[in-house]
């Protein structure tokens, strides 16, 4: 994996603000790509696109809207011309309760957010992507899209439907040269985290922060996905718990 080539390729990724997706925005212009940085915290977007340079493009999207998410979209390709990847990586845990307890509210957003947000990502690249016959959707995934968890239903119940798209936007988009694929990192060392254990609920609130893995290993998988050796996992999951995947990756 170490020297992967970007040069001329085009990166989109939401929640790019922090986490995840600000170490992948940095790995991926570190391979040479242009990026977009697409969340709803502007003034964090912006200063990392100062810190990457001219190839980086800031733009405030919330992903909820599908009317902001495919005007962003609009604006990258005039900007840079192209789309060859899209990484689905904005996300958000709360509500953590039990659904008798949930707040309907807070419980839409989930959906709003981790579900309807990989919809409008992918609805909106597709078309992109196929007019140049290839392009990569990566959707950032969880161990909780296929193990239920206490006090997590509207991210397990999201982060399961979004896998699901995952599967159909392969079954349906691979005969015209577009690969989708998604990555389950583990647990990350991220605000996320940081809420989780304050919460105290299920067992991985109780694990101490020195276990989980820095954000730009997953960076590290997500610029690995794009390259030809991922293909055997089109249509599914990548798992970064796998040390075979992490061989590959070249993180151990």
């Amino acid at each position: 994996m170490l020297g992967f080539d970007m040069q001329g390729k085009v990166v989109v990724i939401t929640g790019a603000s922090r986490g995840i997706g600000a170490a992948a925005a940095r790995e991926f212009a570190h391979a040479g790509a242009s990026v977009a940085l697409l969340a709803r915290s502007e003034a964090e977007i912006v200063a990392l696109a100062a810190e990457i340079g001219p190839k980086a493009l800031a733009l405030r999207c919330d992903v909820a809207d599908a009317a902001a998410v495919e005007a962003a979209l609009v604006a990258v390709q005039a900007r840079f011309g192209r789309l060859d990847v899209l990484i689905n990586n904005a996300g958000v845990i709360e509500p953590i309760a039990r659904l008798a307890d949930a707040g309907v509210e807070a419980f839409s957003a989930a959906i709003d957010i981790n579900l309807k947000g990989v919809f409008h990502g992918m609805r909106a690249a597709l078309p992109l992507m196929k007019a140049q016959g290839s392009g990569t959707i990566i959707t950032v995934s969880s161990g909780a899209a296929v193990n239920p968890m206490e006090g997590w239903g509207g991210y397990c119940a999201s982060k399961a439907g979004a896998l699901m798209l995952t599967r159909i936007a392969h079954l349906e988009e691979a005969a015209h040269g577009i690969r989708v694929l998604g990555m389950s990192p583990g647990t990350v060392a991220t605000e996320m985290q940081v809420k989780i254990k304050a919460s105290g609920v299920n067992p991985v609130s109780q694990l101490d922060f020195s276990v989980h893995i820095p954000a730009d290993w997953p960076a590290k998988c997500l610029l690995w996905m794009c390259g030809p050796e991922a293909d055997e996992y089109l249509g599914r999951d990548v798992s970064l718990r796998d040390e075979a995947v992490r061989r590959a990756v070249g993180l151990t």
